[in-house]
């Protein structure tokens, strides 16, 4: 009894960790996209995403397009899943995000 409430109450830490990751992205996103509207380079774009979430710059991919009067910003970011036990179970979970703004 006691072994499956251990491998749930990991369960439990893992998926939360995983759901904090992804708000992460998203936020991440939508702050590169910002910084993208109002004619950053690349780079500035990049380090507007990193500076808004505690992310790994390593494992972040970041996509900036812009045309028609918008810019957009597509984030993939990996996700180790390093919880003991259950973590190599699950594998590495890969979070994209995209943000669409007006240029200014």
């Amino acid at each position: 009894m006691v072994p499956f409430l251990a491998l749930m109450l990991l369960t439990v830490v893992q998926v939360g960790l995983l759901v904090r990751t992804r708000v992460l992205v998203t936020h991440a996103a939508r702050e590169a996209v910002r910084a993208a509207a109002v004619g950053e380079a690349d780079g500035e774009i990049r380090s507007a995403a990193l500076a808004s979430a505690d992310l790994d710059p390593r494992r972040l991919h970041v996509l900036v397009h812009r045309g028609s009067g918008r810019a957009t910003v597509e984030l993939k970011y990996v996700e180790p899943t390093d919880v003991p036990v259950v973590g190599p179970l699950v594998g590495e979970a890969v979070f994209e995000a995209r943000a669409t703004m007006r240029l200014e």
